[in-house]
């Protein structure tokens, strides 16, 4: 069977290889008629080179029955077409029966004897192949081949859609024979597949019509399902890869805290130098006086409470020890400070400091024969 010459126009034929229904003569309002057509619109579908279907607009002539004359040879007669098709009980369009044809249609629409549309076609401009019969899948892991029964002629595509409820567009693969492998699914989602048979453009034109499409049957761990979910639910991820992920990124994270754990103690270090802790440098200060160092360091040193110096000083030698005595001022009770030593006459005359008032609320110090009034912002250093 060849098919369809180059270079063919896919336009009007008129006045070319047509019965003329007004006679031998053309008479004006024919030719006008035949030239405009009166505004009638075609469709032609060649069904899996079996069947031609030229179909009109019959809601141009609501109340006509338009007939159908055609012919596959241009020098024999036209025939009329035996079967139409009705719409709202009037002719809308044809069937006939052209198997395995590849030749030019010359056809003539009329109403009574007056034409209303002529033309010529290649009928392969049109060709609409069959739907995909017989298809099968076969799954292995996570890949799945498609396989239909191949058509009978040249020049075809077959094209194999599918998706999962987390896809939003169908997804395609296409072959020139019907055994298509799709990769990289996974077999714990539910997938919708559906197939088609496309005709080359390079062959038969762009004019061609796809076939329609199969069944849509849904798959899931390699076994039929009536539908997949509308609402998608996450898949289990393989466990292989999921396990081998999981500990690579655990022990990144790992590596990541200890560095920077590292950093900061080095950081820290350098920036703040490290503080005795008090408990092991002052032990029992906290943990039996409360933090109270007075009551710590009465207790835990060896501190003697010296004896009041009552009377006349005694001797004392040059290996003893100065005497601090503190004594409470009354604070209605003026005092006067008289210095004394053990050796009044021996300068000549008695030493005599100014009397000064006490400071209010001040302690008496005598401090190797001398008196001093101290407050509580006082000290002696000895």
């Amino acid at each position: 069977m060849k098919g369809p010459p180059e270079g063919l126009e896919k336009t009007l034929c008129i006045l070319q290889h047509w019965e003329t229904p007004c006679g031998l003569g053309l008479e004006p309002s024919c030719l006008a008629s035949l030239l405009k057509g009166e505004g009638v619109k075609i469709q032609i579908i060649y069904f899996n080179l079996e069947t031609v279907q030229v179909t009109w607009n019959a809601s141009h002539y609501p109340r006509s029955n338009l007939t159908f004359h055609y012919t596959l040879n241009p020098d024999e007669a036209y025939d009329q077409c035996t079967i139409y098709i009705l719409q709202e009980g009037h002719t809308s369009g044809c069937l006939l029966d052209a198997e395995q044809q590849d030749d030019i249609l010359y056809f003539s629409i009329r109403n009574g004897t007056h034409p209303v549309f002529t033309a010529s076609r290649w009928i392969y401009y049109y060709l609409k192949p069959g739907s995909p019969k017989q298809v099968s899948f076969s799954w292995h892991q996570d890949a799945v081949t498609v396989t239909c029964s191949d058509l009978s002629y040249r020049g075809l595509l077959y094209e194999v859609q599918y998706r999962s409820p987390f896809d939003t567009e169908w997804q395609s693969k296409q072959e020139n024979t019907c055994n298509v492998t799709i990769e990289d699914l996974d077999a714990e989602k539910c997938y919708a597949f559906r197939a088609r048979v496309k005709a080359m453009e390079d062959v038969y034109g762009p004019d061609t019509y796809p076939s329609d499409w199969s069944e849509v049957t849904c798959w899931q761990r390699g076994e039929t399902r009536d539908s997949c979910p509308q609402t998608p639910t996450p898949p289990k991820p393989k466990l292989s890869k999921f396990i081998l992920v999981s500990s690579l990124a655990i022990l990144l994270m790992v590596s990541l805290l200890l560095l920077s754990l590292w950093k900061l103690w080095r950081v820290k270090k350098f920036l703040m130098p490290s503080v005795p802790d008090p408990k092991s440098t002052f032990p029992g200060l906290f943990e039996i006086h409360q933090g109270n160092f007075q009551e710590w360091i009465t207790d835990t040193q060896n501190v003697a409470h010296l004896p009041k110096m009552t009377g006349a000083e005694p001797e004392s030698g040059p290996e003893d020890s100065l005497v601090v005595q503190l004594a409470k001022t009354e604070a209605d009770a003026p005092r006067t400070l008289e210095p004394q030593t053990e050796e009044k006459e021996a300068a000549g005359g008695s030493l005599q400091l100014p009397h000064q008032p006490p400071l209010p609320g001040g302690d008496v110090v005598t401090l190797g024969g001398f008196t001093f009034v101290m407050n509580d912002s006082s000290y002696v250093a000895l």
